[in-house]
């Protein structure tokens, strides 16, 4: 522990009470996490088995626990538990299913399933609102604890009494699913542990030190379960940032943070302030932004790394103006610095953006990698042999039925398919297990039964094999039998696509084997689904060419750092968006752009145009309010007509003289 700073050492070494590590960005609290279970495991003898840190991304908790396994002797980290929030959940629901009345080969619905189910709903009751925003509506309840019964009673509108109306109706059909959606993976632990005594035993017995990473961005259920795992003796440690909470539109309370203070009186505040991530000058407008929120702990960022250069300011005409302007500092900065495409990235308010950078990039022949693409675990063919997988898995899963029934096609129509429904419904049974019903008979001619009842049949023996043995080798029987492969051919736009959807697969299965004999243990085929369904798309995002300028929004840029940002749209109405504009609350608007600021290590250029084309209309724009709130000694404004240097322009021409000659050869 020779490298910490006294700050990150007070925060390691406090294991006896409840720690909040107020961690600036850049100042090294992951550090703090993984010194602190090595401390607990070498220093203090705890089992890791009794640890468990959470974080909020896959990505998060595999460089964590990879950390801690390089400071720990072989084998002492063994039973560790480094998740995200949701994979937690996951794992306490699969020891706890049975006490809350599901089966433990749960399905674990996405939002597409959702959403689908919802539809589905909606078809038979009717309604005049939109499906999704009914979905969110039932999704900001579960985050805040509100059960069904409670949403009727408060619905104090038409929209939430509908709303609440379908989240009955939502739970019920989840419930005949035998699934949980991601909300249930935190709500229904919560209420396990709440309502039954031998199950929060359990857990508080188990956890005898909980880490919390990115508390700032829990949201209510979250903050419960927290303090149910906790009770009101286990120590933990919670890390967080105020200034980086940017996530309330999906639940996340940064006041989860002080309310530590009140829950827990025996609080312990550390804050960590050095940055070593960024040059002087990049924190001190870092700073002077965000002082013009409140706060209840002040904190300020300061590096040691030296003053480095003052942030630019481009002002452009529009915004293809504002791409050739970007493209072309970067072009010139690589020129005279020697850099590489990696160093660079630009930021954006909305995915809308990247699309003038796309263009402008591509014509200067400069990679680029764009995060927010589709992802993997969202193709056509991966989704098709998952919902297999996810049948084998749950035989109650009627929404995996539905998928695979006819892929490939097997002749059964939407007429067979809505008999079989309607059995399904009378009998109470699932889909798969209405195939089998004897009413069934009585509804669907020979020809059609026949085929349903050969498929129902090769799913049970499919399952019952999984059940005795390997999931592997089921799965490659699994795809043969389906003729997968040739009907993705016999399917496919094109040969490229066809050899695209193939190589899909083929890294699917290899995936899947990987994690079949994960560590050296088995994992069984509920798991290994359960596993796929919590995996978020910065697990594909990273993943790719480290040589390329990377395009993202400012929310998908928390968490990493470049040596060169260009912060580009920096407008009101764009950053502040418009929402935040009309409800005159600028404050998380103000932490995003804080973040932005702060993934930058060395330059940092912000951008804004004076009109942007809008459905079709220009419209005139004016800089953000965020400029004005920066340092104006350590800005400097390049507005239109500004003069540069006799070097510097030579210095600009040579670049492109260059980026052509390389695109030419």
């Amino acid at each position: 522990m020779a490298d910490l700073n006294p700050e990150q050492l007070a925060a390691v070494r406090e294991v006896n009470r409840p720690l909040l590590v107020l961690a600036g960005a850049g100042s090294g609290k992951t550090r703090v996490i993984t010194q602190k279970i090595a401390h607990l495991i070498k220093d203090w003898g705890m089992s890791a088995q009794n640890i468990v840190a959470v974080t909020f991304t896959n990505k998060a908790a595999r460089e964590m626990h990879s950390r801690v396994g390089k400071l720990l002797p072989k084998d002492a980290g063994r039973g560790l538990q480094v998740s995200t929030f949701h994979t937690l959940g996951m794992r306490m629901l699969r020891r706890d299913a049975n006490r809350i009345g599901f089966k433990s080969n749960f399905s674990i619905f996405d939002s597409q399933d959702s959403l689908h189910l919802i539809d589905e709903l909606l078809r038979k009751g009717g309604s005049a609102f939109a499906s999704d925003a009914l979905r969110n509506q039932v999704s900001e309840w579960k985050n805040d604890l509100i059960l069904p019964p409670e949403a009727v009673q408060q619905a104090d509108t038409e929209f939430k009494h509908a709303a609440a109306l379908l989240y009955s109706a939502y739970q019920r059909n989840l419930k005949a699913y035998n699934a949980f959606d991601f909300d249930d993976l935190i709500l229904q632990p919560v209420l396990a542990l709440q309502e039954q005594d031998e199950v929060r035993e359990y857990w508080q017995a188990r956890v005898r030190h909980l880490l919390v990473d990115e508390y700032q961005d829990t949201n209510a259920a979250q903050y419960r379960l927290v303090q149910l795992l906790v009770g009101a003796t286990t120590p933990f440690t919670a890390v967080g940032d105020d200034d980086q909470s940017i996530y309330a539109w999906r639940g996340a309370n940064p006041e989860n943070l002080h309310r530590l203070q009140t829950d827990f009186p025996r609080l312990v505040v550390v804050k960590l302030e050095q940055n070593y991530r960024s040059a002087g000058c990049i924190l001190k407008c870092a700073n002077q932004l965000i002082s013009n929120n409140p706060h209840v702990i002040e904190k300020r960022l300061w590096s040691a790394l030296g003053y480095g250069c003052p942030l630019k300011i481009l002002a452009c005409q529009d915004g293809e103006h504002e791409a050739e302007r970007v493209v072309s500092e970067i072009l010139h900065h690589q020129f005279t610095h020697g850099t590489r495409h990696g160093e660079y990235a630009i930021l954006y308010r909305g995915n809308h953006q990247s699309r003038s950078f796309e263009k402008v990039l591509r014509e200067h022949s400069i990679s680029y990698h764009l995060s927010g693409g589709t992802s993997f675990f969202e193709y056509t063919e991966v989704k098709d042999l998952l919902a297999y997988l996810r049948l084998l898995a749950n035989e109650d899963d009627d929404r995996a039925f539905l998928r695979v029934v006819n892929t490939p096609r097997r002749e059964l129509g939407a007429a067979t398919l809505e008999k079989l429904g309607a059995v399904a419904s009378h009998c109470g049974v699932s889909l798969l297990a209405a195939c089998f019903e004897e009413e069934l008979s009585e509804v669907l001619k020979n020809r059609a039964l026949t085929r349903l009842r050969e498929f129902a049949d090769w799913v049970v023996t499919l399952a019952d094999q999984v059940q005795r043995g390997d999931a592997m080798p089921v799965i490659h029987q699994l795809i043969r039998d389906i003729n997968y492969s040739e009907w993705l051919v016999d399917n496919a736009k094109d040969p490229r696509d066809a050899e695209r959807r193939l190589q899909n697969v083929g890294e699917l299965i290899s995936w899947l084997e990987r994690m079949a004999e994960k560590g050296g243990e088995s994992v069984g085929l509920t798991e290994m689904v359960n596993r796929i369904s919590l995996l978020d798309r910065l697990d594909r995002d990273d993943q790719g060419n480290d040589n390329c300028v990377r395009l993202m929004t400012f929310h998908a840029a928390k968490g990493l750092e470049f040596p060169h940002v260009f912060m580009v749209g920096m407008e009101e109405n764009l950053l502040p968006h418009r929402s935040s504009v009309e409800a005159d609350d600028f404050d998380e608007e103000r932490r995003l752009a804080y973040v932005g600021i702060t993934r930058a290590q060395k330059t940092l250029t912000l951008t804004y145009a004076s009109k942007r084309r809008r459905a079709g209309q220009w419209e005139s724009c004016e800089p953000s309010r965020f400029l004005a709130e920066l340092p104006a000694d350590d800005v400097e404004w390049d507005r239109p007509g500004t003069i540069r240097e006799p070097e510097e322009q030579k210095q600009r021409g040579q670049a492109h003289l260059a980026q052509l000659r390389g695109m030419l050869s």
